[in-house]
């Protein structure tokens, strides 16, 4: 995910009420019952100790989503009696949440609002190839880009090559950063070894039997996938990537991250370090933001804080969170490293 649009939740002191709404039910509701859920949200914040300014921009903020056709939800990031930042969600979140802290919860922005990248997906089978564009959210395919002949029982290889050929060429056109192919393996694997490296190193295979319903949880499962695949491969290099609170707020402090891998349900994600008003001012114990120039410190979670950093320096970051148990960075926390400070 591009964070450029978090740019505005760097530039203000806190604290910060972080809220995630349920649009979709929300939308439902009478008008009594999304009065009634705009008041429990000014209340949940007033109890953790939210302002009463900023509680009341919260509340009205939340009410006037009655007037707007929101799809399925919305976040809203406020300080100090003014909602900041806004954005609409494309995943409805697990109903509403409310949080107050020194810096915005920005975390499950990866999960719930990304940015549908597109996902080629290549159906082959003996009827021949259908080449389909889907976004990563997986509600079906947004548009088919062509179909090619049948495949040729006395040319298997001449039709794995012409499908192989045109898949490129659709990749080059659309720009989808994944290739998901799905069929039978024969077919599959022929498809597969004809691609150049380029192609060939983001192009993944599906579970068997995935209809439209299932491929959609699998576009999911197969991006996290390839993402912790990346993030091992340049681990395992020992110079390109690392993982951990401790190490990741060292490469914060020389600005050297250039991709931040988060697991939203992993036990650094949630771990609290030190931050000052600044970015940078990070750190692991209590002492460290003063070293960077922060008159005070106060507690805040590792994800969040490293978000802050991230959005700061220009990187991206993106969940793992789809990935098979074990895969990505251990912790939950991780990141793809630039050179240089």
């Amino acid at each position: 995910m591009d964070l450029a649009f978090l740019t505005p939740l760097c530039d203000r002191p806190g604290p910060w009420a972080s809220v995630y709404v349920d649009a979709s039910r929300f939308r439902a509701s009478t008008d009594e019952e999304r009065t009634l859920e705009a008041l429990a949200v000014q209340r949940a914040l007033a109890c953790a100790g939210a302002d009463e300014a900023t509680c009341h921009a919260v509340r009205m903020a939340v009410d006037e989503l009655r007037h707007a056709p929101e799809p399925v939800g919305r976040a809203f990031f406020a300080t100090r009696g003014e909602v900041v930042l806004d954005p609409a969600l494309s995943t409805a979140p697990p109903g509403t949440s409310v949080h107050w802290a020194a810096l915005p919860h920005t975390a499950p922005l990866l999960d719930l609002a990304g940015e549908d990248p597109l996902c080629l997906v290549v159906r082959v089978d003996r009827e021949g190839a259908a080449l389909e564009l889907w976004p990563d959210a997986g509600d079906g395919p947004r548009r088919a880009e062509r179909h090619l002949p049948l495949w040729a029982a006395d040319s298997p290889e001449r039709s794995a090559a012409e499908i192989a050929e045109a898949l490129v060429r659709c990749q080059a056109e659309t720009r989808a950063d994944l290739v998901v192919l799905v069929g039978d393996d024969a077919e599959c694997a022929a498809v597969h070894e004809r691609l150049p490296a380029a192609v060939r190193e983001r192009a993944l295979r599906a579970r068997p039997g995935a209809g439209d319903e299932r491929l959609g949880a699998e576009l999911v499962r197969a991006r996290a996938a390839h993402e912790a695949e990346v993030f091992a491969a340049a681990r395992g290099r020992g110079e390109e990537a690392t993982e951990g609170v401790a190490a990741l707020v060292d490469a914060a402090h020389e600005h050297r991250i250039a991709q931040l891998l988060i697991r939203a349900d992993g036990p650094d994600a949630h771990r609290s370090v030190w931050v000052g008003a600044e970015p940078d001012q990070v750190g692991v114990r209590p002492d460290e933001p003063a070293v960077l120039g922060a008159r005070d410190a106060v507690p805040a979670r590792a994800d969040d804080a490293l978000l802050r950093c991230a959005v700061a320096a220009g990187a991206d970051a993106v969940s793992v969170a789809g990935a098979d148990p074990g895969a990505g960075p251990a912790g939950g926390l991780g990141a793809l490293l630039r050179w240089g400070g």
